[in-house]
């Protein structure tokens, strides 16, 4: 029973699998083939054997393809300057109408009273002269002298040159002194959405006035009289809108028809008139109102501006005409700049107060930030110890620590600092007498200065001031601070200069200095020819007296030739190097060791005059307008230096006395490691104030300092026979400029009206030629000196290097760590 169970529970299995065996015997073999799918591409290459036989070939159909977009896309050219984009323009133009014999005269006081202070001005003439030779520059010249047509020949062009760019236009005459700062206050409170046709209204005329007479003639729709009352005078000055200007250019051809008169301001009055609809002279406008004053008004005609102030008129006039003399100009100007400069610091003053009865204590001031004086940004936050700014100590006389270090303990006071000082004195006693009356100045008890780049000079001043008198007299110590605030920063304009002057290159070199100058020439080829630098290089030969210039015992004999065979090499590229050759007298032809001048910041050892010799005799052979640079055979330098040469000497502007960098001999003092393309650090070097050797400059410029240090006692080197009269002992010191040994200082002493440029030089280095000696098996002397001509020598290491060495060397344990 049990294995029927079983079975009747798996025949469904049995019988399954026995009908597969069936099935798998009996099914045909091709219904197992495996179908592959047609690739895309053979079918339809099968497709086109069919349709067009076994020999066709395609081709491409070219014929007007590609096709050309029906509209082109046009490029969108976008202004230059946003505010060109967004219509903003600049407050105010004005016109000047003159004449030639006003030029130097009136136009010129014109200028200098109010072009500081407007965005644009320009003057116009009738140019029936060539004459060109005017102090100003901003002339425009009309060759029609139709007088009634000037005014139109103005309006057309300020609408051809300047619409775009100005909000509104003055017109006035060259006797007509305007207050600018007061006049555009006015402007920035006026909408230029509206028409402006501004200024004094003209006293009409009468009906039968032969100027009307006149306009009439030929002229049915203009009315005389009447129609010609209420234009504005020019005599004060018309202010214009730019929407106008704009209608008036226009309609220029009618406004000349109808300006026939000779009156300018009844032709510009009938003329906006006619292209604006602007009924008549607007003397106010929303509730802004223009003023002028007439000085040739019954009862004004003095000059006495004291008397005058005393009116109201006079102080709130934009516009005062007519002005006698050029001289009324610049009196005027004084006047309003005073009276503007009140106004300004009274709303200074009560701007303080009102702040701080604002915070009354109650408030923290770190949130309103309110400090003294107002306005002046705080004292700049150090980021390290390094960057904290000292106190200097003064007592009226001297500073102490003047440099913040200790090479210089006590140094005098310049003239400029003295005068400075006594003047700060002044005003804080000035400030004591109101603050505390019934105390006497008695003495300085002491002062400290500070100056910030971001603030200005800072001082703190401790007077001693005396109450009473006889035996109730009391000495009180009181404290004041006084700040000078950096005024408004400008720009200085200079001279346009460009990278692409050709520099020529000095390097004087003694017999000594031949190694060096070796050196320098390779890197010269380095550096310049290599790269087809605009350069020329001149070497200086300094010779003793009795040394042979010629032949195989000539000292420069070696660099004479690699001269000729670099000048050989780049001859087609425009570069060479030559030399002049100079002969010193007997008494400067001692023989020098290479290790004597080690320590002499300059390359020209305790005779740094020797560069002024250099000069005088090597600039001859170059010409009055070649850019110099005053190299020495010991410096490095890279191709940026050069560019930076080019665009900070400027011919009759600015010479350029770089601060070059001072490599450590590290080798020797093993403090550091040797590295010529590492950026500057403490460790490696310091940037040496007081080397001079370098510096750029025109040779016009040199000539015309030298000429005048002549006749001081500095006498100009023509010839080697000169040399002794400039290097040696002279009978009568005193007779030479005091502190001059060396260009810079020639130039300063000068008081050339060049400018002087000193600033740091990364890629300026010195030492090479401490490093090239020592590298060629030589030993530094065993004293040092303490000082190297009229400067310190130059320094091995720094103190910290020098410290940290002591302290290993004093003590045992660290050093045998």
């Amino acid at each position: 029973m049990r294995r029927l169970e079983r079975f009747k529970r798996n025949h469904c299995f049995v019988l399954s699998l026995a009908l597969g065996l069936v099935l798998s015997i009996y099914v045909p073999e091709i219904l197992f083939e495996p179908i592959q799918p047609e690739c895309p591409q053979e079918a339809a290459e099968n497709l086109l054997i069919e349709r067009f036989g076994q020999d066709f070939e395609p081709q491409l159909n070219l014929v007007n393809k590609p096709l050309a977009a029906k509209k082109p896309v046009k490029n969108v050219i976008r202004p230059r300057y946003y505010s060109s984009e967004l219509g903003i323009r600049e407050k105010l133009f004005i016109g000047v109408m003159t004449s030639q014999e006003h030029i130097n005269t009136y136009a010129t006081a014109f200028n200098r009273t109010i072009a500081h202070l407007v965005n644009k001005i320009k003057f116009f003439i009738y140019a029936d002269s060539v004459k060109t030779n005017y102090k100003l520059k901003n002339i425009v010249g009309f060759t029609d002298t139709h007088e009634n047509r000037r005014p139109f020949h103005v309006i057309k062009y300020i609408a051809d040159n300047y619409l775009k760019e100005y909000d509104y236009f003055l017109l006035v005459p060259d006797n007509v002194y305007v207050d600018a700062r007061k006049l555009k206050k006015l402007l920035y409170h006026m909408s230029i959405t509206f028409d402006l046709y501004m200024g004094g209204a003209r006293v009409g005329l009468d009906a039968g006035s032969p100027i009307n007479d006149a306009a009439s003639a030929g002229e049915e729709d203009v009315q005389p009289g009447l129609s010609d009352r209420n234009y504005c005078s020019l005599e004060a000055g018309i202010l214009f809108s730019n929407s106008v200007i704009r209608k008036m250019r226009n309609n220029l051809e009618r406004c000349v028809r109808i300006g026939s008169t000779s009156d300018h301001s009844v032709n510009i009055g009938r003329c906006v008139k006619y292209a604006s609809r602007v009924t008549g002279c607007q003397e106010s406008f929303q509730g802004m109102r223009q003023y002028s004053y007439a000085l040739d008004a019954p009862g004004r005609r003095h000059r006495d501006f004291g008397e005058l102030a005393k009116q109201e008129a006079f102080r709130n006039a934009s516009t005062v005409y007519p002005v006698q003399t050029p001289e009324d100009f610049y009196r005027l100007h004084a006047y309003y700049s005073k009276d503007h400069l009140e106004m300004v610091q009274s709303s200074s003053y009560a701007l303080e107060q009102k702040s701080y009865r604002i915070a009354n204590g109650s408030i923290s001031n770190k949130i309103l930030e309110i400090r003294w004086p107002l306005g002046v940004p705080p004292p700049s936050a150090p980021e390290t110890r390094h960057d904290i700014l000292t106190w200097q100590l003064l007592n009226g006389t001297h500073s102490f620590l003047p440099h913040g270090n200790a090479e210089h303990t006590v140094a005098p006071l310049s003239k400029v600092d003295a005068l400075d000082f006594e003047k700060v004195l002044q005003i804080a006693l000035q400030y004591a007498a109101l603050k505390h009356p019934r105390l006497t100045y008695h003495s300085l008890h002491s002062a400290y200065r500070k100056f910030d780049a971001t603030r200005g000079m800072d001082y703190q001043l401790h007077l001693s001031l005396q109450e009473g008198s006889g035996r109730n007299r009391q000495l009180l110590v009181k404290s004041f601070e006084v700040v000078k605030p950096l005024g408004r920063v400008e720009v200085v304009p200079s001279p346009y200069v460009t990278e692409s002057t050709r520099i020529a290159v000095l390097v004087p070199a003694f017999e000594h200095q031949v190694p060096d100058a070796l050196e320098f020439v390779a890197q010269y080829e380095r550096v310049c020819m290599q790269n087809q630098d605009n350069t020329f290089l001149l070497l200086i030969f300094l010779y003793r007296l009795d040394s042979p210039s010629k032949g195989d015992d000539d000292p420069f004999k070696s660099l004479k030739t690699l001269a000729l065979d670099l000048s050989t090499k780049y001859k087609t590229d425009g570069s060479r190097i030559a030399w002049v050759s100079i002969r010193l007298p007997e008494q400067l032809s001692a023989q020098v060791e290479a290790s004597d001048w080690l320590f002499h910041a300059s390359m020209y050892g305790p005779r740094q005059l020797f560069s002024l010799v250099v000069a005088d005799l090597a600039l001859p052979k170059l010409g009055l307008e070649s850019l110099v640079l005053m190299a020495t055979p010991g410096m490095n330098f890279k191709a940026d230096f050069l560019n930076r040469v080019r665009m900070n000497t400027i011919q009759g502007f600015q010479v350029y006395a770089p601060i070059g960098f001072q490599m450590y001999p590290c080798r020797w003092a093993q403090f550091c490691k040797e590295c010529d393309t590492c950026d500057v650090s403490q460790s490696s070097g310091y940037f040496d104030r007081h080397n001079h050797d370098v510096i750029s400059f025109y040779s016009r410029d040199y000539v015309q300092a030298r000429k005048l240090l002549h006749p001081q006692g500095l006498p100009i080197i023509r010839s080697d026979l000169d040399i002794d009269q400039l290097l040696l002992p002279t009978e009568r010191p005193e007779t030479r400029p005091a502190g001059v040994e060396s260009i810079l200082d020639m130039f300063v002493a000068a008081q050339h009206s060049v400018h002087i440029l000193r600033g740091v030089e990364p890629n300026l280095r010195f030492g090479q030629d401490v490093r090239n000696y020592l590298a060629r098996g030589g030993t530094l002397p065993a004293e040092v000196p303490e000082r190297c001509g009229r400067e310190k020598c130059i320094h091995l290491a720094s103190r910290k290097q020098i410290g940290d060495a002591i302290i290993r060397y004093e003590d045992k344990s660290i050093l045998h760590k």
